[in-house]
């Protein structure tokens, strides 16, 4: 394989959080113009590639990964046209720029979400995981969030259902079973691929796909690795299922 189509198998790619790194206006927030100010340290660097952590619209409860806006740029940290120069100036000295694209779950702020939660019959209802509470009352399984913090369901009182979220409940999970999601993220990438972007650090992909029949997580047992343990229980159908296999597929597809 040629250096031009393995620079993201062997290159060097220098992470920066944007919001930490160069403030460029003084207001206490590292923004993109920020960055651009110091595109010469980097290329001295002699670094291949750039990977940003989000700079996407977000009420920041979860400080950038939870999107309210996938084809935007968080007014903290920039415009599009401040994107658009930082990959120009990028690529002018041989530096790649690489987003997070934040797929399982969006805010709860998302347009997806506020429609989706607004009736049992909307537009968007699908693109999320919603269930009914069963006979007995409570979440639909005994599914917790990544970190073991409390249960990965949130009655909605508005409908009467649950929805997931493997994370915050400001972080409504995807439902990655609906095709419309999986075009929505194609049309997503060729978005920022159309504006010099080279290439996605995904995040949780192992969590995009949940298991259809939402059957209960097992328990942990001792032999398990301490961080299964400390949950009590293995998290082998709200997450790490094999189908997601099949959605990077897709993606490396479109990427090529």
């Amino acid at each position: 394989m040629t250096k031009s189509t393995s620079w993201w198998r062997n290159g060097v790619i220098y992470q920066i959080y944007p919001r930490s790194w160069v403030d460029s206006d003084g207001d206490g927030i590292g923004d993109i113009p920020g960055i651009i100010s110091r595109m010469d340290y980097l290329s001295w660097l002699g670094v291949d590639a750039i990977w940003l952590n989000p700079i996407t619209p977000s009420p920041n409860a979860d400080w950038g990964y939870d999107v309210s806006d996938y084809c935007a740029v968080h007014p903290q940290l920039g415009t599009m046209e401040d994107v658009e120069r930082l990959i120009e100036d990028a690529e002018n000295r041989g530096i790649k720029v690489i987003l997070d694209l934040v797929p399982n779950h969006t805010s709860d702020q998302h347009p997806w979400f506020k429609d989706s939660r607004s009736s049992r019959t909307s537009r968007h209802r699908d693109w999320y995981i919603w269930h009914d509470p069963p006979s007995g009352g409570g979440p639909p399984n005994n599914w917790v969030r990544a970190l073991g913090q409390g249960p990965a369901w949130t009655f909605d009182e508005a409908t009467g259902q649950y929805y997931l979220h493997n994370f915050l409940p400001r972080q409504p999970d995807l439902n990655w079973w609906n095709e419309e999601v999986r075009g929505a993220f194609d049309d997503i990438l060729r978005f920022w691929f159309d504006r010099g972007v080279e290439g996605f650090r995904i995040d949780v992909v192992h969590a995009l796909i949940h298991d259809p029949q939402l059957r209960a997580n097992p328990p942990a047992t001792p032999e398990d690795h301490p961080q299964v343990t400390r949950i009590g229980q293995r998290q082998i159908y709200n997450m790490y299922r094999p189908e997601v296999r099949e959605i990077i597929k897709r993606w490396r597809r479109l990427c090529d």
